[in-house]
């Protein structure tokens, strides 16, 4: 119940830094187009990138708190993920059209109005700081929370820089100060969408969770009383924190209920490794697969022949 209210609690933070947010971006694009900024109209559309991250990790948050049931029986938990993923992706989009933006500026100089830049810049700072203040302890726990923040932390930089750019404009008159800061910003926005998507693809594509070892694991298994040997180990990510394995263990010939505290002691250690979803299946006669390296490739009629 207290982690429904958490979930609860987070999502109001983020319904209301969308509104928030998306106020804001309209401000900012108008400012942009009436000062003829192109960094405060790439900051607007980086914004608006973060209204996108807001309103999809509300609902991937949503989506992750809803029981399993008989079709999705491991939950939605993937649904956060795949929502951070999609964020990601369109970040990287917005950067390019950024890039296309100033490199149109450099050859043809557009006089901006520094003065509309500092302020708003200054305003999406403030903004920018309160909604990463709220996300701070909560990012830690989830991908798409930590993609949010991310987003939030990159436009916090963002206003810094243009809130410079500004000043230098001002007092240099170098209006090509504007389409390079404008480069820059798409720069910090791939780059600060670069791991999302990392990590987001390594989840979608079962891969192994980020800070684990799967040698490590294995070897972790294989010390403990009663375990010969373990193969076919496969760990995978169900969400942002939710971790499944899967894995063939080989024991002594003993009754079923002897072998009870092997298979607790199994669980207790993969407890420490943040793995709760566990499928073992023990074995008294050592398997082919062990012989070989594990492979879920189909074998050619060829090689059935031979083993």
């Amino acid at each position: 119940m207290a982690h429904h209210h958490h979930h609860h609690g987070t999502g109001e933070i983020l319904k209301w830094s969308f509104f928030a947010t998306i106020l804001f971006v309209a401000v900012e694009l108008v400012a942009g187009l009436r000062s003829g900024s192109l960094a405060l109209v790439s900051d607007a559309g980086h914004n608006f990138t973060d209204a996108l991250s807001l309103v999809l990790a509300a609902i991937g948050l949503y989506l992750q708190s809803k029981p399993a049931n008989s079709v999705k029986t491991y939950g939605y938990h993937r649904a956060g993920v795949l929502t951070a993923f999609v964020n990601a992706l369109s970040l990287v989009g917005i950067a390019l059209f950024i890039f296309y933006e100033a490199w149109q500026r450099l050859w043809h100089p557009v006089r901006v109005q520094e003065g509309v830049m500092l302020w708003v810049a200054a305003a999406a700072l403030v903004l920018n700081g309160a909604i990463m203040w709220s996300l701070k302890n909560e990012r830690n726990h989830d991908l798409n929370i930590r993609a949010t923040f991310v987003h939030m932390l990159g436009d916090a930089v963002s206003s810094v820089v243009i809130i410079a750019a500004a000043i230098a404009i001002h007092y240099t008159g170098l209006t090509m100060i504007d389409p390079i800061l404008s480069a820059v910003i798409g720069v910090m926005i791939i780059w600060s969408a670069w791991d999302i998507i990392q990590e987001s693809l390594n989840v979608l594509l079962e891969g192994l969770p980020r800070g684990m070892e799967l040698q490590q694991v294995t070897e972790a298994l294989r010390s403990l009383e009663g375990v010969i040997d373990v193969h076919d180990l496969h760990i995978w990510s169900l969400g942002s924190k939710t971790h499944a394995l899967s894995c063939h263990v080989l024991i002594s010939d003993m009754a079923t209920s002897e072998s009870n505290p092997i298979l607790k002691n199994i669980n207790d250690l993969l407890c420490k490794y943040q793995i709760f979803h566990t499928t073992i299946q023990f074995e008294h006669i050592k398997c082919a697969l062990s012989e070989a390296p594990c492979s879920i490739l189909v074998t050619s009629p060829q090689h059935e022949h031979h083993s």
